[in-house]
């Protein structure tokens, strides 16, 4: 690595407690080169420190965060977002890098692979395999031949986690009332308003029924 770094990489650890520690022992063994400047054990709830700190790199010890999950995590900070796995599970990795996580280590590497991803990381360069960097141009070249077929998707992938959400809620019972529905996502029925028509505006849609309709037609009322 290189010792002649103009600052120290500012690692952000989000883990269960114990992998965290072993996570946050492992990144400190590498000081001065790296400094960890927060940890947290929970994706969301580490959000309010990221942002206040803005660490370069956030390293995420999991085994399925959800995509959805992911995506939305990525569009709100400014950290460049690193998993540490031991799943084998090679679409849900893919599909990790394709919503924004900008490199993933495997829990078999040597403990050098991850010191090694957080600062190619942080310069700007994607940490996957070569296996996984085919795969994941052969996806995107899928979703972009699907894309043309269906104007919808372009439109679909703009919805935020929680957008996604309200249309699986308003979908499964398309007659509940507001508050209902409101109550079932623990919000307001005014967020709820603000949720419904700003996907009302992304997906072209006038009202609940067009959007149950929608909903429907696009498997949107699977998602939880």
């Amino acid at each position: 690595m290189n010792n002649l770094r103009a600052h120290s990489i500012h690692v952000f650890v989000i883990a269960m407690p114990l992998v965290c520690w072993g996570l946050q022992r492992l990144v400190q063994s590498a000081s001065p080169r790296f400094e960890v400047t927060g940890t947290a054990s929970d994706l969301v709830d580490s959000l309010p420190a990221l942002q206040r700190l803005a660490p370069h790199v956030a390293v995420l010890a999991t085994d399925g965060t959800r995509i959805e999950v992911l995506s939305e995590f990525c569009g709100q900070t400014t950290a460049k977002l690193l998993l540490v796995t031991s799943s084998a599970d090679h679409a849900w990795m893919d599909g990790a890098v394709m919503a924004g996580v900008r490199g993933v280590v495997r829990t078999g590497e040597h403990p050098d692979a991850l010191l090694k991803a957080i600062e190619k990381v942080d310069e700007g360069e994607l940490w996957i395999d070569r296996g996984a960097t085919s795969r994941i141009f052969m996806e995107m070249a899928r979703q972009k031949a699907a894309d043309r077929g269906d104007p919808n998707r372009s439109k679909i992938a703009t919805l935020t986690l929680r957008e996604r959400q309200t249309i699986a809620a308003v979908a499964s019972d398309a007659s509940a009332p507001g508050k209902v529905i409101a109550g079932r996502l623990c919000i307001s029925e005014h967020t709820l308003r603000n949720h419904l028509t700003s996907i009302y505006n992304k997906l072209g849609l006038s009202n609940r029924l067009d959007l149950y309709a929608f909903a429907t037609r696009h498997s949107l009322n699977e998602m939880h």
